[in-house]
């Protein structure tokens, strides 16, 4: 049976969460006008790049090593890691607009040259990256979706991880942080199905955080609410 497509030739892709909350400000808006072109690593969408060709990561950032962050949220951790690591070039992807705005202004604010942004689907932007491109790859406080029948809508799933394994490089690891047991349970059986190792040793390895970690809003959030963040690493085999 064929994969059922829109006009573009883009396939129909369920995507489950918003795009945009009420309440953007004038400046938000600024930087999503200004700021959020200048930023795109490229053509990603269907109707700029309907041939889906790959993304020329080498002149982008210079052949630098290149990591990536699905869903970056409000951009704490993403402008972190571009202020820490400057030799190296993250692309982050977020869909939801008001995450995007707020990431924008604090990249205002920093001295990190080295992001590109994708404000859309992580699985349209795994269309375009070429295969092995990826050198670390980050998916920090996902939407836990936390009713049994929303599972499959989790990142956690071969519809994401198998493209995800793709576009990481052999050896590339793999960073998953959430505060959720049922999504901790669900990242230890997919992940590895998906061609991944944990290289957890013992329960230090997935109860403290990574040394370059900067906590983040929803972290601070689980905190307060009684919950236990859990950190899992794997590596791309």
């Amino acid at each position: 049976m064929s994969e059922t497509r829109h006009q573009s030739g883009a396939p129909w892709r369920n995507f489950y969460g918003r795009f945009k909350a009420k309440g953007l400000r004038e400046s938000q808006v600024a930087y999503l006008e200004e700021d959020l072109p200048k930023l795109s690593p490229g053509p990603v969408g269907w109707d700029e790049n309907p041939e889906r060709e790959n993304l020329d990561l080498a002149s982008l950032f210079g052949g630098r090593d290149v990591w990536l962050e699905i869903g970056f949220g409000g951009g704490e951790h993403l402008v972190h890691q571009g202020e820490t690591y400057p030799n190296v070039g993250l692309i982050g992807c977020e869909p939801f607009v008001n995450g995007v705005a707020m990431m924008l202004g604090k990249l205002r604010q920093s001295e990190a040259t080295n992001i590109r942004v994708h404000a859309g689907d992580a699985r349209d932007l795994f269309d375009v990256l070429p295969e092995g491109s990826i050198s670390k790859a980050f998916l920090l406080y996902p939407d836990p979706w936390p009713k049994k029948r929303h599972h499959r809508r989790r990142f956690v799933t071969p519809e994401h991880l198998e493209p995800l394994h793709r576009v990481l490089k052999p050896g590339a690891e793999f960073r998953v942080a959430t505060d959720i047991p049922d999504y901790v349970r669900q990242t230890l059986e997919e992940v590895p199905k998906a061609g991944f190792d944990w290289l957890a040793e013992g329960p230090a390895d997935w109860r403290e955080p990574w040394g370059d970690w900067l906590s983040t809003r929803y972290e601070q959030k689980a905190l307060r609410e009684g919950r236990v963040p859990h950190y899992l690493t794997f590596r791309r085999n």
